[in-house]
């Protein structure tokens, strides 16, 4: 089903399905897998977060071995978690991808604010930088995502839990999600509404989202031709600027990598 509305990319995680999600996607998608791009993540175990860089080079080592492949992107998974191992961390993806364990890194953050003050000591540069998406993003935390992918010189930034976890959620019911969008457009649903502007809030190239039902994910798959207005976008952007007395907008935020 995935192929067949255009999704080519699987986002996963070492501790996910207790710590047997890798192995589990190979025994789901057989032969499949290799018809798609797959990104995880590291930096979570058995006993907790922890950024150790003989555990993440452990943790990439073993994901390979699991899904029989080199995965295409290993992201460090939360590192706010702890940012005063954030540069060590990031340097051993880096060597990761050096000695050929994965193709590409990342960082993977729910909250960027407590990286943004040390990512400027990071001596190496991510391909992807991956937050949240969204409109039920905080400002704070759209404005800390660009302003850390700024400071990495991140090539790519992704997008995530564009609904908050929920999409049914009694939040969206008074949320006109149509008013982000182009005008003239052909009619789409409020959950394809949302997701268009979680492409750009912030600017994103790519979401991932969690769903298993195969009609939910062609829905979904549609959204990413709509296309929204950017006039919406900055006007929303500054009121979540104004609430949370910041003023105007950081001239470094305009940055995506």
């Amino acid at each position: 089903m995935p192929l067949e509305v255009g999704i080519t990319a699987v986002d996963t995680a070492y501790n996910y399905g207790r710590y047997e999600g890798h192995r589990a996607l190979v025994d789901e998608a057989g032969e499949l897998l290799d018809r798609f791009e797959v990104s995880t993540k590291v930096g979570y175990f058995p006993d907790g977060h922890d950024l150790d860089p003989e555990r993440l080079r452990a943790a990439v080592a073993e994901t390979g071995e699991a899904l029989g492949r080199v995965p295409d992107t290993v992201f460090l998974h939360n590192p706010e978690h702890d940012p005063g191992r954030f540069v060590v961390a990031c340097e051993t993806l880096a060597a990761c991808q050096a000695a050929g364990l994965c193709v590409a890194w990342g960082i993977a953050t729910w909250n960027p604010l407590p990286l943004v003050p040390v990512a400027a000591g990071v001596p190496v540069r991510p391909d992807v930088v991956m937050v949240r998406a969204g409109l039920a993003t905080p400002g704070p935390v759209l404005d800390a995502a660009e302003n850390l992918a700024h400071e990495l010189s991140g090539r790519a930034m992704w997008g995530m839990a564009p609904f908050a976890g929920d999409p049914s959620d009694p939040v969206w019911s008074g949320l006109d999600t149509g008013l982000f969008l182009e005008p003239g457009q052909p009619a789409v649903s409020s959950v394809q509404a949302r997701l268009a502007a979680a492409f750009a809030v912030p600017s994103v190239s790519r979401i991932a989202v969690g769903t298993s039902q195969p009609d939910h994910l062609a829905e979904l798959a549609a959204a990413t031709r709509v296309a929204t207005s950017t006039e919406m976008v900055h006007a929303y952007r500054t009121l979540l600027r104004e609430r949370a007395g910041r003023g105007k907008e950081p001239a470094r935020a305009a940055h995506h990598g």
